[in-house]
C-alpha cells in the first residue's frame, strides 16, 4: 500500500431525527384545538350546572363566537411562522391547523350521516 491511499473509512450514518420543532408544533396543535372543542363545552357545561343556569342556556362556541379560537391560534401561528428563530415551531402549529381541519370535518361529516341529515 502507498502512503497516498489511506484506508477506506466507514461512512457514519446521520441520527434518526427525532420529533423537533415542527412535530412538536403539530402535536401540541392539532392536540390543543381538539381539546379546546371537544372537552370546553362540556367543562363550561359543567360549570354552569353547577351555578344553577342549567345546560340549556349554554352559549359557549354557538355560531360565528366559534371561529374566535381558531382565529387566534392561526395568528399566533403566522407570527411564529414568519419570525425566523420560530418558523419550524410556526409551521407545525399551521400543519396542526390543517389536519385539525380535515379530521374535525371528516368527524362532523359521520356524525351527520349517522344522525340522518
Amino acid at each position: 500500500m502507498s502512503k497516498d491511499n489511506p484506508p477506506p473509512q466507514k461512512e457514519e450514518e446521520p441520527p434518526e431525527p427525532g420529533l423537533g420543532p415542527m412535530g412538536f408544533g403539530i402535536l401540541v396543535g392539532t392536540t390543543a384545538l381538539y381539546a379546546f372543542y371537544l372537552l370546553g363545552p362540556s367543562a363550561f357545561g359543567r360549570l354552569q350546572s353547577e351555578a344553577g343556569s342549567g345546560p340549556s342556556s349554554m352559549r359557549f362556541l354557538t355560531g360565528p363566537s366559534a371561529f374566535i379560537p381558531v382565529a387566534g391560534y392561526l395568528a399566533i401561528a403566522i407570527i411564529l411562522a414568519v419570525w425566523p428563530p420560530t418558523s419550524r415551531w410556526g409551521a407545525g402549529l399551521l400543519i396542526g391547523l390543517g389536519i385539525f381541519t380535515l379530521l374535525g370535518g371528516g368527524i362532523c361529516v359521520g356524525a351527520l350521516a349517522q344522525m340522518g341529515a
